[in-house]
């Protein structure tokens, strides 16, 4: 049998992060693989954030394990935007020096009536452009003011630009939604690996 010079894997031997973060308001523990099956376990306090955290792990094929415990009886807000710095943060360790990446990752979502197109780079430059118009203050108990923190705090911690636009929609919980599902969706393109560049960084400059 002929045998090949190719390694038998392009994918490096881990791409998993554990990150514990906690301050005078809040205990974020996160914990992500990668290359995972869409396994996780939720557990923030805010059951609607729990909801959107199960999404991006279904949709973006990455197993994902969230536990914070924060302020709650103040409100949302620093328990929110620490899971996301944390989750930031993990994201960004388990890339390490984003080797072999596709780097780059676009969806658009339909949720019902709402679509939202989403556009991220691994550039190791935090941007957010934010575009979505919500027509509530509440989806149940959470806020949605909210939704655009989070992102904020996932923006700087992974080093990444997001670009997010919604093209419809009417309902918060469907936007919301649809937005979570399309950041998963091109997250799990930008975090593949591309078997033309191997092990080499997915830049010009040589570096991200």
């Amino acid at each position: 049998m002929q045998t090949s010079d190719r390694p038998s894997t392009l994918l490096p031997l881990s791409r998993t992060a554990s990150v514990s973060r906690t301050t005078g308001e809040t205990d974020v523990q996160v914990t992500v693989n990668l290359d995972g099956t869409g396994q996780c376990t939720a557990k923030t306090g805010i059951p609607f954030l729990d909801h959107m955290l199960h999404q991006i792990a279904s949709h973006g094929l990455i197993d994902l394990d969230v536990r914070a415990t924060g302020d709650l009886e103040i409100d949302d807000h620093h328990t929110n935007e620490d899971v996301g710095i944390t989750l930031g943060m993990a994201l960004g360790k388990a890339l390490s020096d984003r080797k072999g990446i596709v780097r780059f990752g676009h969806f658009v979502a339909p949720l019902d009536e709402a679509l939202i197109q989403v556009a991220l780079d691994f550039s190791g430059r935090p941007h957010l452009s934010y575009g979505l118009t919500l027509p509530t203050h509440r989806v149940g108990t959470y806020d949605t003011q909210l939704v655009r923190e989070f992102f904020v705090a996932v923006v700087n911690h992974a080093q990444l630009t997001l670009h997010i636009r919604q093209l419809d929609g009417i309902n918060s919980h469907h936007i919301i939604e649809a937005t979570f599902k399309a950041f998963a969706r091109s997250l799990r393109m930008a975090v593949e690996v591309d078997p033309r560049r191997a092990h080499t960084i997915p830049s010009s400059k040589g570096v991200l």
